[in-house]
């Protein structure tokens, strides 16, 4: 038995094509997996925080025994929320804000308000992992391909938790406490290694100068990538997609006094390679265009070079740390979160 040409092609057309076909499932797959992964841990380290916040609930509850019902009503709420199943922990997790919402700042002991402000802030931040976490599962998961194909296996869909977040003002009460602000930052590299940094000056002291990344506050309904990619653009006017940024990578905390202003910021930091272009301020505020005077591509040695000459370069050790950000953009993978200072 003799095959024509034409059969050995549409043979050959065929196999090549389940081939292609082959090869892409086993890839979504193992991305799938991944992405699968991402979520539970991002899920269980949101766990955590929701029950460190609980934590510092019973402990403000304590503090506030001289309204007696009060104090009850919040231990309840707390103890409630750490024990209900996931499909109800929204609506208790929700309790307890509105319950510490309630709340006087100024009437409990500043350490107390402290604690209480960190602790939120690490929830707000786990939950933006997680619904990170989860948007980019459920995108590949529920395209049709993966789905006619059944690549997604029978793990359950990923769900997002939704939970009302305070605002740093009501968190850290009046007088002089400081203001929480989370911040997404970008280390912007070109294809020479240098990191794009801004050179500005706290209005207050004119005199000195520092320099820093590209990035801001997140503003509310952002993720953290979102926030990140809209401060490239206005900041730089370059566009970056929010999927084309690598991380966060690091998280850095810092307290610092700013235009008389305490703030308390939590900044999560994104990595993006770019070729050298020339940075355009067109989204710059007014008072931004006051406060932030230049701009520079920088080598390890130029940042090493500020320093020295004594203008400070945040995050502190970014020369020791450029070298992390083009291991970070070679992976495939994502990075770990890890502290910075």
């Amino acid at each position: 038995m003799t095959f024509s040409a034409l059969t050995i092609l549409i043979l050959a057309v065929v196999a090549a094509v389940i081939l292609v076909v082959g090869l892409w499932a086993y890839g979504t797959a193992n991305r799938l997996d991944r992405l699968h992964v991402r979520s539970d841990l991002a899920w269980q380290s949101l766990d955590a925080a929701l029950a460190r916040r609980a934590v510092v609930a019973r402990a403000v509850s304590a503090a506030t025994r001289d309204r007696l019902d009060e104090s009850k009503h919040l231990a309840a709420l707390a103890d409630a929320a750490e024990r209900a199943d996931r499909d109800i922990r929204e609506d208790a997790e929700n309790a307890v804000s509105v319950a510490l919402g309630s709340l006087d700042s100024a009437d409990l002991p500043p350490q107390l308000v402290a604690e209480l402000a960190d602790a939120e802030a690490r929830v707000l931040i786990a939950r933006r992992f997680h619904n990170d976490a989860v948007r980019d599962t459920l995108a590949l998961r529920t395209t049709r391909p993966v789905r006619m194909l059944h690549l997604g296996g029978t793990a359950p869909l990923p769900s997002y938790f939704e939970i009302a977040e305070r605002s740093g003002a009501a968190t850290f009460g009046h007088g002089g406490r400081a203001v929480q602000r989370t911040s997404s930052r970008v280390v912007l590299v070109d294809e020479r290694g240098r990191v794009l940094l801004l050179r500005g000056h706290d209005p207050t002291v004119p005199e000195v100068y520092f320099w820093f990344t590209i990035g801001g506050a997140v503003e509310s309904g952002e993720t953290l990538r979102e926030a990140a990619s809209r401060e490239i653009k206005e900041e730089t006017g370059l566009d970056v997609a929010a999927e084309d940024l690598k991380g966060p990578m690091w998280r850095r905390v810092a307290t610092f006094p700013f235009n008389g202003t305490l703030i308390r910021s939590e900044e999560l930091f994104f990595a993006h390679r770019t070729q050298e272009f020339e940075p355009e301020n067109g989204g710059f505020t007014d008072f931004e265009r006051r406060t932030v005077t230049g701009h520079r591509w920088c080598t390890e040695d130029d940042i090493r070079l500020l320093a020295a000459t004594g203008e400070i370069v945040y995050p502190q050790d970014l020369a020791e740390l450029l070298d992390e950000v083009n291991i970070v953009l070679a992976r495939r993978v994502e990075p770990e979160v890890r502290g910075i200072r």
